[in-house]
């Protein structure tokens, strides 16, 4: 992993700077939303709003980078995320913060498509793997490290929002001036959705419910923070909490994954984090309660994206897992959609206490269908499924196609020395 950094440092780096101006965006929104006024309701179509945009990009960006080139689509989309950071405060009404949002999730979505290809263009079919994990590590510690940006004073100016536009415009100088020659570009189609289902209803159920789950770390959290009357210094500890605990997990879930049924490995984690939920529930009064809860359901709710993929895997042929996994992010990012409205409504209808509710249920409801699913069918011997390979909620369909196609090699390179 050494040998790809120093190879590419100036495209991780560049990544660690749009991921530090998303993070700090997002989770600014529901400081200065609550500052505004806004209804819990209200931030939560804002917050959705988001996933709407990255939803549309994920369809329309190979669309746009085929016919106008990878140079065009990074730097128009980067333009447009530094002109829209600095629209919130400029007018702060429910309408422009919406279409903003959309305009954001886009946005990143476009920018991280575009980065992700150079990335796996920069390093070799043998490094692949690491470079992909590499990003995902990457990713998750700009989002950790965006939240002591929050502790920056002026909470109620410009200054927060100019931060995150400026870190956003200074990313695109080591990305575009270290790219090697633009690289080919080609995704996937997604499978049919009902195709997909009926390969793998876990797979297929499981993604819609944690997508719901990722974006209430996503945005939603500092929302639940700024309602629950916690200062800035406690909703940053609040929000990264959620995101150590997914680095913190991930590996050792990911190992134990390759050694056992995954869908007991799915229902014990879904259970954890439910619990987890169900301490949130109970003890909102307690920030330091409400820290260890965060951990655990970040502990949880990430791995299970990548567990359920893996899962998913197993039921697929390797040409089919490309397309699968484009599917799974499909029913996730509707999920992701649908979760943050149905929070802003019962924040707004009970409190901040309904924040939980929705990390609780779909936590225990994936727990309670894959004890089901176990009743359906046997699960495939542990030698003949795959391998688990890391992947963050936060990348797109092109990082994960990549990522699939370094596992498949690995798997390819061990049957080899194997006979």
């Amino acid at each position: 992993m050494i040998n790809v950094l120093a190879g590419s440092w100036p495209l991780f780096f560049g990544v660690l700077l749009l991921l530090l101006g998303n993070g700090l965006q997002g989770s600014l929104m529901g400081i200065r939303g609550n500052a505004a006024g806004f209804s819990p309701f209200v931030m939560s179509v804002i917050i959705s709003a988001y996933f709407l945009g990255f939803m549309i990009a994920s369809r329309m960006t190979p669309t746009m980078i085929r016919r106008v080139g990878h140079v065009r689509v990074f730097a128009a989309l980067g333009s447009m995320i530094s002109a829209a950071l600095i629209m919130f405060p400029t007018i702060e009404h429910p309408a422009v913060w919406i279409a903003m949002r959309v305009l954001l999730g886009f946005a990143f979505c476009g920018v991280y498509v575009t980065s992700e290809s150079w990335i796996n263009n920069s390093v070799t079919n043998e490094r692949r793997g690491q470079a992909i994990s590499l990003y995902m590590i990457t990713q998750m510690l700009g989002i950790i490290a965006a939240q002591a940006l929050l502790l920056v004073p002026d909470p109620s100016g410009y200054l927060l929002f100019i931060i995150p536009s400026v870190l956003v415009s200074i990313s695109f100088a080591p990305i575009l001036l270290a790219i090697s020659p633009t690289p080919a570009f080609e995704t996937t189609k997604p499978m049919n959705l009902w195709s997909l289902f009926h390969t793998t209803p876990l797979g297929f159920v499981g993604m819609s419910l944690m997508g719901a789950v990722f974006a209430l770390q996503f945005g939603m959290s500092a929302v639940f923070a700024s309602i629950a009357g916690m200062t800035l210094q406690q909703t940053s500890i609040f929000v990264a909490a959620f995101y150590v605990g997914a680095l913190i997990c991930q590996y050792p879930l990911g190992w134990l994954s390759d050694r056992m049924d995954r869908r007991v490995l799915i229902a014990i984690v879904a259970a954890a984090g439910g619990t987890a939920g169900i301490g949130g529930l109970l003890f909102t009064d307690s920030f330091t309660v409400l820290v260890v809860v965060a951990a655990i359901t970040g502990g949880s709710a990430n791995p299970l994206y990548s567990l359920l993929i893996a899962y998913t895997n197993d039921f697929l042929a390797p040409e089919d897992m490309a397309s699968g996994s484009a599917g799974l992010m499909f029913v996730n990012g509707i999920g992701a959609i649908i979760g943050p409205l149905v929070t802003g409504y019962l924040m707004q209808a009970i409190g901040p206490r309904g924040y939980f509710i929705l990390i609780a249920v779909p936590m225990l409801a994936l727990t309670g269908y894959a004890l089901y699913r176990m009743t359906r069918r046997a699960a495939p011997s542990v030698d003949e499924t795959g391998s688990y390979t890391y992947y963050a909620p936060t990348g797109t369909v092109v990082a994960m196609e990549y990522a699939q196609e370094a596992a498949l090699e690995a798997a390819d390179a061990d049957e080899d020395r194997t006979t």
